[in-house]
């Protein structure tokens, strides 16, 4: 009997996903739990892995088109069996026909929501972190439903050996690879992705909603270059790598601590105050564009919980592996600009929320070191300096309101200790 492979629920609140490429064509053989397409929703990539081994008999949603949680998908079952509209039935030499007669296939459908705790653990993923004496807690799954593999054990074990190589200012830069096109004597049309669709859509509506403003100031960032270079080696023994966005969110939720109205949306009715920090953050995807996963209750987080999640966030992103539920749910954004040498930016606001925070390029530069004393000379230093990009919904900040926000920021990074 065949198996229905039908539109699964990715998260709470995802009704429908855009089904973006089939990995498998009608035909061809498959493994139960083998990936079977690729779908999108909220900007992000999943893979639906295939509910039953055999062979597929049909495909009902084509590349492109957007389906519902519970419709149809596809019918998986053995080379020779007959389903109802045999349009994409297959005989038993993988040669379409058509028949008429009907058999009714078994529904299977996959929740892919990710698991509150280690969930299924294999004997032989049992076996290799017994063998490297590692804590299970601590590796990202990256098999469905967040089940952890085989992979992702061997991976964290070779990254407790070796140690991360220390960044100077931000995380890994993306550099375009094959943007030069061979257009001949004709202009070359470039179809949009889904992707680049729905970044396209966001970003017009956010303009359509919020009076942007941008105000920017510059931080010192001396005092957390020491802090770094001094726990980077501690850091790395747990298996993080301290990066300088760690500092930044920390720094965020320090000023959002000090001006809630900053952490909040729009209505009509009134401002919304969210009682939860949950920041998100910008990652670039290269020439596929760029996502925002979000740390949830980062203001709980200490600064290496908050380095854990932001390399976590960041790996799953670029490898397509982040689900619905991590894109939901931020209150403010960071987005760090300077990995491709821009100084500072206006960055457009992430909607619903009040503003977006954009870092720019570490650059040490001269700068004038007032006395304290306010009797002895001035000085000039050479210090590690960055601007700060802070755009902001005029409807529910003022200038004055955003800057003091943003000088809770500079406050944060320059005394840190």
């Amino acid at each position: 009997m065949a198996t229905k492979v039908l539109v699964p629920r990715l998260g709470e609140g995802v009704d429908e996903v855009t089904v973006t490429k089939w990995l498998k064509q009608v035909g061809d053989s498959i493994k139960e739990l083998e990936p079977l397409l690729e779908v999108n929703t909220d900007k992000v990539d999943t893979e639906i892995p295939a509910p039953a081994s055999g062979v597929i008999l049909r495909i009902d949603m084509q590349e492109g088109q957007v389906g519902k949680v519970g419709e149809l998908l596809a019918l998986i079952g053995a080379a020779g069996e007959v389903v109802d509209s045999g349009q994409w039935a297959v005989g038993s030499e993988g040669k379409s026909k058509v028949e008429s007669q009907k058999s009714e296939p078994q529904p299977v459908t996959f929740d892919l929501r990710p698991s509150t705790d280690l969930g299924f653990i294999s004997p032989v993923v049992a076996k290799i972190a017994a063998e490297h004496g590692v804590d299970l807690s601590q590796v990202s799954g990256t098999g469905m439903n967040g089940r952890i593999t085989k992979n992702d054990v061997l991976a964290f074990v070779e990254g407790q050996r070796s140690k991360v190589k220390g960044q100077m200012a931000q995380p890994e830069t993306f550099k375009p690879s094959n943007l030069t096109l061979e257009t001949g004597t004709h202009d070359t049309l470039i179809k949009h992705s889904t992707m680049r669709k729905s970044i396209a859509q966001h970003m017009v509506d956010s303009k359509h909603t919020s009076p942007h403003v941008l105000t920017v100031m510059e931080a010192d960032m001396s005092r957390v270059f020491k802090h770094r270079a001094a726990n980077k080696a501690a850091f790395e023994r747990d298996g993080v790598n301290l990066t300088f966005t760690a500092y930044f969110m920390m720094a965020i939720v320090a000023g959002l601590k000090a001006f809630p109205q900053t952490n909040a949306s729009w209505t009509d009715e009134g401002l919304l105050v969210h009682k939860n920090i949950n920041l998100g953050m910008a990652v670039s995807l290269g020439e596929d564009g760029l996502i925002v996963p979000v740390i949830k209750n980062a203001d709980n987080l200490s600064l290496l919980a908050m380095a854990r999640s932001v390399n976590d966030l960041a790996t799953r992103s670029r490898n397509k592996k982040l689900q619905p539920d991590d894109v939901k749910g931020g209150t403010f954004t960071l987005t760090n600009h300077g990995v491709s040498g821009s100084l500072f930016a206006f960055p457009v606001i992430n909607q619903p929320q009040a503003g977006i925070l954009g870092i720019g390029a570490m650059q040490k530069r001269v700068v004038v070191i007032p006395a304290k004393d306010g009797t002895s000379d001035d000085a000039i230093a050479i210090r590690p300096m960055v601007y700060m990009s802070f755009v902001f919904d005029h409807r529910i900040l003022d200038g004055a309101s955003a800057d003091w926000f943003l000088a809770k920021v500079k406050e944060t990074l320059e005394n840190w200790s």
